[in-house]
């Protein structure tokens, strides 16, 4: 494997409650190459503050330790926050699960666009205008110029989040991390959705965070998958080694699953026990 794009060793986020600090996300350690690795695991494991703890997004009073944490070498904790917001956008940048959330609502999406890619590179409105059509048109949406001046209130969910996938790849990043995507989609829009990022992903040789709580859409996806539980990461494993995981955990989250054709006349109930969190 060539040198890692991203490196996570023992990171923590932490959030002062009554009672004294808890630890939310709590010693993960990975690193990312040139390839799409995916994270799993149920509400509340720490998977979403894992990608924002990596983009610098967690707000206070939460706090973000690492023994390491670096984006091609440079290390993120020690970065400001004013350069931190060049790093965003134009090196990691994030898609984030539901578009209405993070769309302005009285902004032309046209014009979202262009102010994301404005941000990172030196160029005039109609530069960024061309630049915004032509993102649009990289994740298939057939009138791109139509649809530029549409408001996010005149988009599909599935139209919204690929308007999400062009403003984040407009400034071509080196890591992508995709936030449970396509988990606000029915199916066929999650497969149109999925294959966009994969084909733009390939195309442009970026690497992939996929947080998601779908094993198999994950499988499929990914090269790599890691499981969290209770903010641990429990077990990382190649993708296409899924049905072999160990940790009873992982075996447990995979055995959940309802399969077509399954003949079992009720699902097992997913076990817990405390020691998997110490």
């Amino acid at each position: 494997m060539s040198d890692p794009i991203l490196e996570v060793e023992n990171l923590r986020v932490t959030f002062p409650t009554h009672r004294g600090d808890v630890d939310v996300v709590r010693g993960v350690s990975f690193s990312l190459g040139r390839e799409r690795l995916g994270i799993v695991g149920e509400s509340g494991s720490g998977k979403s503050l894992t990608g924002r703890s990596i983009m610098r997004l967690v707000p206070p009073p939460g706090r973000v330790s690492a023994t390491r944490l670096a984006l091609l070498g440079h290390d993120l904790l020690k970065t400001s926050a004013k350069e931190m917001t060049r790093i965003r956008g134009k090196r990691i940048a994030m898609i984030l699960q539901d578009p209405k959330f993070s769309l302005n609502p009285v902004m032309k999406v046209g014009h979202q666009i262009e102010e994301s890619y404005r941000l990172h590179a030196d160029a005039d409105r109609g530069q960024a205008r061309g630049k915004a059509i032509e993102a649009l048109s990289a994740v298939r949406i057939r009138d791109p110029e139509a649809v530029y001046h549409l408001y996010p209130h005149q988009l599909s969910g599935g139209m919204g989040q690929r308007v999400m996938i062009a403003m984040m790849l407009m400034p071509e990043p080196q890591v992508l991390i995709a936030d449970e995507p396509t988990s606000a989609l029915d199916v066929t829009v999650q497969l149109q959705v999925l294959a966009i990022l994969d084909d733009l992903v390939r195309e442009r040789g970026m690497s992939l965070i996929l947080i998601s709580h779908d094993l198999g859409m994950v499988s499929a996806f990914c090269d790599r998958v890691m499981i969290m539980y209770a903010g641990k990461a429990v077990e990382t494993i190649n993708a296409r080694d899924l049905d072999k995981v160990e940790h009873p955990y992982a075996r447990g989250l995979i055995a959940s699953a309802p399969r077509l054709g399954d003949d079992r006349p009720e699902l097992p109930v997913l076990q817990r026990d405390a020691n998997w969190a110490k």
